[in-house]
C-alpha cells in the first residue's frame, strides 16, 4: 500500500481524509500546495510528511529552474514547509537535509536534480528503516502475541511498511501474531479509518476498539503489549504521539504490560531535552464537534483539540529503532545510539 508517488515535476498524494470510503489521489506541483496538504492532513504520519516535504522542495526546484533568486526562493519554501505541522520532528529533519543540498550545490542548473536525488534517498531509506524496525520489534515477542496499537503508523504514515504497524506486519509474517486491537483514535479516527483499512488489506486479524475500551481489555488480560509510533522523542525518552497515547502508557504500567514506542532515529530529537519543550499542535475544535462535516455536538459547544500528548520516558519499556531496541536510561542510551550509528 502506498500513499506517496513521486516524479521530478510533481508529487501525488493519496487523500487520507477520504479513506476508507474513497481512494482519491491529488497531484501537487508547488511546495506551498504540499505544505497545505500536510496541514490539512491529506498526508500524515511523521515519516510520511518528512518524505512529502522533501519531494515538495525538489518539485519546487524543478518548477523554478532558471528563475532569479532560485536559492532564496527555495529556502523560503523550506521555511514554509517547516511550519506545516510543528510537533513532528521528521519534517524538520528532512528540511535540514534539503537545505544542506542547497548549500552544497554550487551550480544552480543542477539544484533540481540534486534535490530530487536527496528526496529519493530519504524515501528509499525510510522503507528500509521501517522494515528493520519491524524485524527488531518482532524479535521482542514469542508466538501468540496480542498487540494494542493507537493511531495509524503503517504504509499510509510512512513511505511504506510502517513503524508500529511495521512491527505488527513482521509479527504476522512470522506467524507470531494472534490479534491486533486498533484504537479508533478520536477525534480524527485514524485508527478506525486508516489502521483498520491497512490491516484488512493485509489480512491481519484485528478488532477496532474505542479509545475508552483499552483499560477494560488490559484488565481482562486480553493485551500482551502496547506498540505505538512517535512524532518526536526527546533526549530523556519523553515521546510525543497522537493524543490518547499517554493514557495507554499509564494503563499499561498499572497492568504490568510492556509499552513500546516504534520510531526511526530521525524521530529522535536530542536538541529537545524533555517533553516539556515539545510544541503541541492545537487543531480545530470542529474536528472534535464534527465528524466528516456532520455535527455531533450542540450548536455553540466549544472543544479542545491538542493533536498530541507526551508520554514520560519512565513509562516507555523500550524504543524500537532500525538499529535495535533502546532502553532507559534514555539520557544515556539515545545519544549513544545516534553517536554510534552516525
Amino acid at each position: 500500500m502506498q500513499a506517496i508517488r513521486w516524479r521530478q515535476d510533481a508529487l501525488d498524494l493519496l487523500d487520507q481524509t477520504k479513506l476508507p470510503q474513497e481512494e482519491i489521489w491529488h497531484t501537487y506541483q508547488t511546495a506551498h500546495d504540499v505544505a497545505q496538504a500536510i496541514r490539512d492532513m491529506k498526508v500524515r504520519g511523521a515519516p510520511a510528511i518528512g518524505t512529502a516535504g522533501a519531494f515538495a522542495v525538489a518539485v519546487e526546484a524543478n518548477r523554478l529552474q532558471g528563475s532569479n533568486n532560485l536559492r532564496a526562493q527555495l529556502l523560503q519554501a523550506v521555511a514554509h514547509l517547516r511550519q506545516a505541522r510543528p510537533t513532528a520532528v521528521n519534517l524538520n529533519w528532512a528540511m535540514d537535509r534539503m537545505e544542506a543540498v542547497i548549500a552544497a550545490t554550487d551550480d544552480d542548473t543542477k539544484l533540481a536534480e540534486a534535490l530530487y536525488a536527496k528526496a529519493l534517498q530519504i524515501a528509499q531509506d525510510d522503507l528500509r528503516v521501517n522494515r528493520a524496525i519491524g524485524d527488531a520489534g518482532a524479535a521482542l515477542f514469542e508466538t501468540g502475541v496480542r498487540i494494542l496499537t493507537h493511531c495509524n503508523t503503517g504504509s499510509l504514515a510512512t513511505t511504506g511498511y510502517g513503524t508500529a504497524l511495521g512491527v505488527i506486519r513482521s509479527l504476522h509474517a512470522n506467524g507470531q501474531l494472534t490479534h491486533v486491537f486498533a484504537d479508533e483514535t478520536r477525534p480524527y479516527l485514524q485508527g478506525a479509518r486508516l489502521t483498520a483499512y491497512e490491516l484488512l488489506h493485509e489480512g491481519i486479524p484485528f478488532d477496532i476498539v474505542t479509545d475508552s475500551m483499552a483499560g477494560h481489555l488490559m484488565q481482562q488480560q486480553m493485551v500482551d503489549a502496547v506498540v505505538v509510533g512517535a512524532d518526536r522523542i526527546a533526549k530523556n525518552g519523553d515521546t510525543a504521539n497522537k493524543i490518547g497515547t499517554y493514557a495507554l502508557a499509564v494503563l499499561a504500567r498499572y497492568h504490568g504490560i510492556p509499552f513500546y514506542v516504534a520510531a526511526p532515529t530521525s524521530t529522535i530529537d536530542l536538541a529537545t531535552t524533555s517533553g516539556a519543550d515539545i510544541p503541541i499542535e492545537q487543531r480545530s475544535a470542529r474536528e472534535v464537534t464534527e465528524i466528516f462535516g456532520q455535527s455531533i455536538a450542540p450548536v455553540g459547544a466549544t472543544a479542545l483539540h491538542p493533536a498530541f500528548d507526551v508520554t514520560p520516558g519512565e513509562l516507555v519499556t523500550g524504543i524500537i529503532t532500525e538499529f535495535g531496541v533502546v532502553r532507559a536510561p534514555y539520557e544515556e542510551s539515545l545519544p549513544a545510539l545516534l553517536k554510534e550509528e552516525f
